[in-house]
């Protein structure tokens, strides 16, 4: 199963704050367990919110929002894509991470949807569709 796994934004994440020397170390290290059981597909840290954008959808019309965002304890600073045997094993990891932020902060955990969840009608086709992008990806 794919889980992504979110770190939320603190106000330090958010004010643009670059992690101490020792996290960086730490989390590198972490990382690396997961790179060596096979669990990591990718992650990264996110710029703060003040340099994204939201775009807003009512029916065909568009609209711009610029950051900085409101709700800091909404907003996600960095994320990894698991692959896990269950959500059992990926609380297990998280709890093994680094404490993310210099202060009290949160990780949610989210299972990523499979071709399976869409029905066995229509899994097949979405389930080769998303196999022929993946096998894309790599080409970007």
């Amino acid at each position: 199963m794919r889980v992504m796994v979110m770190v939320k934004a603190t106000k330090d994440s958010e004010a643009g704050a670059i992690p101490s020397a020792e996290l960086l170390e730490a989390m590198g290290k972490y990382n690396e367990e997961l790179i060596s059981a096979g669990v990591l597909l990718t992650g990264d840290g996110l710029k703060p919110s003040s340099a994204g954008k939201r775009v807003a959808f009512d029916g065909p019309n568009r609209s711009i929002i610029d950051g900085p965002f409101a709700e800091t304890r909404e907003l996600v600073a960095g994320f990894w894509l698991w692959e896990v045997k269950d959500m059992d094993e990926a609380v297990a990891w998280v709890k093994r991470c680094p404490n993310p932020m210099p202060g009290p902060s949160e990780i949610e955990i989210r299972p990523v949807v499979d071709a399976t969840d869409f029905g066995e009608e229509l899994a097949p086709e979405f389930g080769e569709r998303l196999d022929r992008l993946r096998e894309r990806l790599p080409e970007r």
